[in-house]
């Protein structure tokens, strides 16, 4: 099963479940001694992470998009928010709208290649 680390986690600590492999770039802190699907399938490159992000919608003033990333930023860097996400496997960031814009793009460009590649059709 591939899976959000945040999810999994609870399960992998009772030992429900065993994690075989991250599917992100680099190992996980939370599992650092589980390896990533590029180490273990020798497959260079492999990267599949999942990520979460706030979303205003078009129109919104400028100033209030930064404020609401400034108190977003604020509040992933306070030491008990960071680490029970980092815990759980995530990795905050509280990127700037323009690098979280750039995210968006880079992710929607990279998987809409992986499903024509694959010939997936919605029926």
């Amino acid at each position: 099963m591939f899976d959000n680390l945040p999810s999994a986690m609870p399960h992998i600590q009772a030992g429900n479940l065993k994690a075989f492999a991250v599917t992100s770039a680099v190992r996980s802190s939370a599992l650092p001694d589980v390896p990533t699907v590029a180490e273990a399938g020798n497959l260079p490159g492999f990267e599949a992470s999942s990520w979460f992000g706030l979303l205003a919608p078009t129109g919104t003033p400028t100033e209030v998009v930064n404020r609401l990333q400034q108190e977003t930023a604020k509040a992933l860097n306070l030491p008990a928010v960071k680490e029970r996400l980092v815990a759980q496997g995530a990795i905050p960031s509280g990127n700037t709208p323009a690098e979280f814009a750039r995210l968006i793009d880079a992710e929607t460009t990279k998987w809409a290649a992986v499903v024509k590649a694959s010939g997936a059709r919605v029926d």
